[in-house]
């Protein structure tokens, strides 16, 4: 489970600043409901601040509690589970009818993320995923060192104290996690042979590191001018000895244990359907990432029908492009052709740069805020040839630093150029960093909605995948191949949706799954085994993107419809944006009721 997941409650609570905007609603509600439930809120987001030290150092905070908590220990999971069950408790005793709307918003999304975090809890999937804890793509292996790398703020000498504390309970926990791991063997769950194998490589990467270029290390490495020289010598000799004393043997450790005990006895098969209980645990990975009550087989036969209608818009951008090859041979062209890629890192940064100037010339038309946040692409931290393209992070939320796409600089030569106005799209404006940024800018939010603390998984990357969308109306997509690779980037989110459930329900190979994905898009082959394997070792978030962009537009069309000429693109997606991620149903719910009052 995703540690940035693990809070199934909380995190959405949608929208306690729409009372204090409209004084009109506030007199509508009863100040005792009211403030009963401003209250559990507040009480609900301290619990949970205290489970996640790392979590607020990302927000600028310094822990509450310990400095670093076991998410994956029976500790974290027991004060979990009561934080859950109390949080039910008190919604219960809140008349909801009793609140204002935006508070009844609020109140639906606590409910609805309070309720599924006790419901696999008591459905025992929570426990099943403390035993088969490898992730190859969000493991702590590898979150922990980009945290210490560029996710954390030093600037005093206790800063560094307690991130020193925390790469000692970081060091535990590797430890502990085999412990758990040995459990779950003798339980009988095993996890997939790939997701060991690439669990292993990415050990390996680790192990080969010198000190003086381990992310782990990196802290003492930039040392702000106001820490003196004594303490920066006794800090540097301090982190050194962390991690050859402790951090070094901890990956070791997962070595020894990954070889030789855990990857003889792991699954054969590459989806869930091959490990015990695999079915409960994809099921619930599925509702807990796309927000919906889709099963496996509706999602996969919407995936296919997708898969359809973009293939014939391709052979359109082919012909358009003057390409005189069959499509097949268009995306062997797309993939080898030396034009299509750059090979050097800030040729591509630029080139992200010129497009995000391109997008702010037209964002008035759709959109009637900017955040105070700048964009930037960086190279990915730590451990790029191990991992994945790469992912956005927003920067803190008084806008003193930007949001950064980190990008995998290892992997210039498997994205190519057509594809990057969409990419932009997607990750930066007026994709996940507008988006975040706009929520986590806004301090009229409670904290558990400012900072993306919710599984809303669907809302997030719907919104991302909306974003690309958008892209000719915001100047984009002038020529064929810009379209084409547009085309491309949306294949790759239609054909999510039929291989991550082909993997994990419908009892796919790995090799099935790359053929298919190999066969629809122009993507190449090293980047097609990157995604594969993501799918596989993180079940079900990959059908939320084309289900939350799906129901986004749905919903614009019923907006469309049912305002006529006075539909303002703008106002729609003020309404999709200002109460931040919210479960699709809660969402759908919002947007009826202003289509209702407008």
């Amino acid at each position: 489970m995703k540690r940035r997941e693990l809070f199934a409650g909380a995190a959405g609570v949608a929208s306690l600043a729409l009372i204090s905007r409209s004084p009109v609603a506030a007199a509508l509600g009863q100040p005792a409901a009211r403030e009963r439930f401003a209250q559990l809120v507040r009480d609900s987001q301290q619990a949970d601040d205290l489970l996640n030290p790392m979590r607020l150092a990302r927000r600028g905070k310094r822990p509450l509690g310990p400095v670093f908590v076991d998410p994956q220990g029976e500790a974290y999971a027991t004060r979990l589970e009561a934080n859950k069950r109390a949080e039910l408790a008190g919604l219960a005793r809140i008349d909801r009818a009793a609140l204002p709307e935006g508070d009844q918003i609020a109140y639906e999304v606590f409910r609805y993320q309070a309720e599924k975090a006790v419901g696999e809890f008591d459905s025992g999937v929570n426990a099943i995923r403390r035993k088969a804890p490898l992730n190859a793509s969000f493991g702590l292996h590898v979150e922990f060192p980009d945290y210490m790398s560029a996710g954390v703020s030093l600037a005093s000498v206790e800063d560094y104290e307690i991130a020193l504390e925390q790469l000692d309970g970081f060091t535990g926990f590797m430890n502990d996690t085999v412990a758990r791991l040995r459990q779950g063997m003798a339980d009988g769950y095993h996890q997939p042979k790939v997701v060991v194998n690439n669990v292993l490589k990415q050990v390996e990467a680790f192990l080969a590191l010198p000190v003086e270029q381990n992310p782990l290390y990196s802290p003492v490495t930039r040392f702000p001018e106001s820490i003196a020289a004594a303490d920066r010598a006794r800090l540097e000799a301090a982190y050194r000895k962390a991690v050859e004393t402790r951090a070094y043997p901890a990956y070791d450790q997962w070595r020894t244990f990954l070889r030789n005990d855990y990857l003889p006895t792991a699954a054969a098969g590459a989806g869930l359907w091959s490990m015990k209980d695999g079915d409960r645990v994809y099921a619930a990975d599925l509702v807990r990432h796309t927000t919906t009550t889709m099963s496996a087989e509706e999602i996969h036969r919407v995936g296919l029908s997708e898969v359809a209608r973009i293939l014939e818009e391709m052979e359109g951008a082919r012909q358009a492009a003057g390409f005189t090859g069959d499509l097949h041979a268009f995306f062997e062209h797309i993939r080898t052709e030396p034009s299509f890629y750059y090979t050097k890192p800030q040729d591509l940064i630029d080139h992200f740069e010129r497009i995000e100037a391109k997008v702010w010339q037209n964002m008035p038309t759709l959109f009637s805020r900017r955040p105070r946040a700048e964009f930037e692409v960086r190279p990915l931290p730590a451990l790029g040839d191990q991992r994945g393209t790469g992912y956005y992070r927003s920067g803190p939320p008084d806008a003193s630093e930007p949001g950064v796409l980190y990008f995998n600089m290892a992997m210039l030569n498997t994205r190519p150029i057509p594809t990057l106005e969409t990419l932009q799209l997607h990750e930066g404006v007026p994709g996940h960093h507008y988006q975040s940024s706009l929520v986590q800018e806004d301090e009229s939010l409670p904290d558990m909605l400012r900072f993306r603390l919710a599984p809303a998984t669907a809302y997030t990357e719907g919104w991302g995948r909306y974003a690309e969308s958008l892209g000719k109306e915001l100047g984009l997509f002038t020529d064929p191949y810009q379209w084409f690779g547009h085309l491309d980037m949306e294949m790759l989110r239609a054909v999510r949706l039929v291989v991550d459930t082909g993997l994990h329900a419908l009892r796919w190979e790995r090799q099935q799954a790359i053929d298919y994905m190999m066969t629809n898009t122009s993507m190449a082959p090293r980047d097609v085994v990157v995604e594969i394997d993501r799918y596989i070792t993180n079940a079900g978030q990959a059908s939320a993107y084309k289900v939350g962009e799906l129901k986004i537009q749905e919903l614009r069309r019923r907006a469309t419809e049912k305002l006529g000429s006075r539909f303002d693109i703008r106002h729609f997606h003020n309404q999709v944006l200002d109460t931040g991620a919210l479960p699709l149903d809660v969402l759908e719910a919002k947007v009826d009721r202003w289509l209702a009052s407008a």
